[in-house]
């Protein structure tokens, strides 16, 4: 005889196995899940969405020039932290600890408010259409541009996380200590090559960085008590004077010899040893594998644009597969939401988040 499960139970196991899809989605992926990206995907339904964030892009840019390299950061910020979703833009809630207070975001990644203008012009345009998640890659994309590097078609139609992790940030964004190996590592776990890791690199040819970020180099690399021995001597001495022992962690300096431009200085940098941070450095000084593509592209800009463009489009390809959707303001999840905690098999604490 059949005896009907209790509707306790049932719910239960309902929610077990809403838990079990959304965790074995988790990991980023570019296949499948990536496959209904394309260029052109807003021409029916927003035409004029790509001239828009170029608008926008260009009006943020004539206000301070350094935003576009900081634009062009977000991609990267929030593609590698399960997937390109716009995570990254949502803000903390008493029930979610987002990831731009994790260890590689605060005090250094901005023009989170670029991204705001952006969405509030494309929004009074087309309401509900565009995706947080693809105007951050049309963004980083005219950063490029504008600042005089490759252009690109973007794939568009990507959807909007209900959530993010300030947890898998600290555990997946790398340290500006990190080695060429540790590096090659990270990018390998995205399908991502030694090429495409030098190439995206280079996205350091624009930008700046804190002096946080190098004072171990000048002064106590690797607990040596002494400075980094890749280290051109003469441009130790005006980091020196930039970021001198105990001075102010926030100053700020060019990640390369012309950070305002998208050239191939960058590398050109990196073979005098005159790399800004010691991530940048060791691509040069540290690794054969990552050593002749530094060197191919401080010889010949357009092998650095083309194998940068194909990067960035390997990189925006990838996704987790969660549900998403378009956020109508890229800080907040639309609705509202109740939060549901599971433990995994392993004792670890995972929520999801439900309109």
């Amino acid at each position: 005889m059949f005896h009907p499960l209790p509707s306790s139970l049932l719910l239960l196991l309902l929610l077990y196995a809403l838990f079990l899809s959304v965790v074995y989605a988790a990991e980023p992926s570019s296949a499948a899940s990536a496959a209904h990206l394309r260029p052109g995907y807003y021409s029916s339904t927003c035409p004029g969405a790509e001239s828009t964030v170029r608008g926008v892009i260009r009006r943020a840019m004539a206000r301070e020039r350094r935003s576009a390299a900081s634009v062009m950061r977000l991609q990267f910020h929030d593609c590698f932290v399960n997937g390109c979703d716009a995570s990254l833009l949502l803000d903390d809630t008493p029930t979610m600890l987002g990831e731009k207070l994790s260890l590689s975001n605060i005090n250094s990644l901005r023009s989170y408010d670029v991204i705001d203008e952006v969405k509030e012009e494309v929004e009074r345009e087309c309401p509900g259409v565009v995706s947080c998640a693809d105007i951050i890659v049309m963004a980083a994309r005219d950063a490029v541009v504008l600042s005089g590097g490759p252009y690109w078609d973007v794939k568009l139609g990507r959807v909007d996380s209900l959530t993010a992790s300030q947890e898998d940030a600290d555990r997946i964004m790398p340290s500006p200590r990190a080695n060429a190996t540790s590096l090659i590592n990270l990018f390998a776990q995205f399908n991502l090559t030694v090429t495409d890791l030098v190439a995206l690199s280079g996205s350091h040819s624009i930008g700046e960085g804190r002096c946080f970020s190098i004072v171990f180099r000048l002064y106590n690399q690797s607990g040596s008590g002494r400075p980094d021995p890749h280290m051109d001597s003469e441009f130790r001495g005006k980091l020196d004077t930039l970021c001198p022992k105990g001075g102010d962690g926030n100053v700020t300096g060019g990640l390369d010899a012309t950070p305002v431009v998208f050239d191939n200085q960058y590398f050109k940098d990196l073979v005098r040893l005159r790399g800004f941070l010691n991530s940048d450095q060791t691509l040069y000084s540290d690794n054969e594998k990552t050593r002749e593509p530094v060197e191919c592209f401080s010889r010949d800009q357009e092998a650095f644009f083309a194998a940068f463009v194909e990067g960035m489009v390997r990189m925006g390809d990838l996704q987790s597969g969660r549900r998403g959707e378009i956020r109508r303001n890229c800080r907040v999840v639309n609705g509202q939401s109740m939060s549901v905690d599971f433990m995994d098999i392993n004792g670890q604490g995972r929520r999801i988040l439900e309109e």
